[in-house]
């Protein structure tokens, strides 16, 4: 066991920028009065576990499938280069279907909100990085927040108003964009060597 505190920080930090739990507040507070109840600790848990499947066996399904890490990081580079832009521009990519109300805990809070394309391409480039035991624990801290931000985006909403979510979803959006360049810049040299 390797832990690191700065990757820790680091990959609790991507993790945050990319799945922008505070950003889908308001989908959330949407999910919540189509449906009438969100089950936040069930949501929070398959999330987790989404997530820490795809951060061990990811690597290998790759691998399957015949693409390299650094590859895949770039790919994941470039997405989260258009999640930032969508971030700072305000552009919104996801769309609301006519889901059923039973499922919002599950379907789209679970995937694609919380565990979707984004984050797991998140985990496989910072895979690329860290050490695996920290970005586990880099989830862990992700999903107390995800877990609480659940649990309280009603007073949340109230407290951040339009202005706060949208401030705090622009300057997340920056670092999600310098970090981005990181991934990218980073796993590109690997690809030409």
């Amino acid at each position: 066991m390797n832990f690191n505190f700065k990757e820790i920080a680091t990959a609790t930090m991507v993790l945050f920028a990319v799945i922008d739990i505070i950003g889908g507040i308001p989908i959330i507070i949407g999910l919540r009065e189509k449906a009438g109840k969100i089950h936040s600790g069930k949501a929070s848990i398959i999330a987790m576990i989404v997530m820490i499947v795809f951060l061990i066996l990811g690597e290998k399904i790759l691998k399957l499938i015949g693409i390299d890490v650094s590859e895949f990081a770039v790919a994941g580079a470039l997405i989260l280069f258009f999640i930032a832009l969508e971030m700072i521009l305000g552009v919104t990519l996801f769309k609301e279907g006519d889901e059923n109300p039973n499922m919002a805990s599950y379907f789209p809070l679970v995937f694609p909100l919380l565990a979707g394309p984004g984050s797991l391409t998140t985990l496989i480039s910072l895979r690329a990085e860290y050490a695996l035991e920290n970005i586990i624990v880099a989830i862990v801290v992700n999903i107390i927040i995800i877990y609480a931000v659940l649990k309280t985006s009603g007073r949340l909403q109230r407290f951040l108003g339009t202005n706060g979510i949208a401030i705090i979803k622009k300057i997340f959006g920056v670092i999600l964009l310098a970090i981005a360049v990181k991934l990218f810049t980073s796993n590109i040299q690997g690809l030409f060597n």
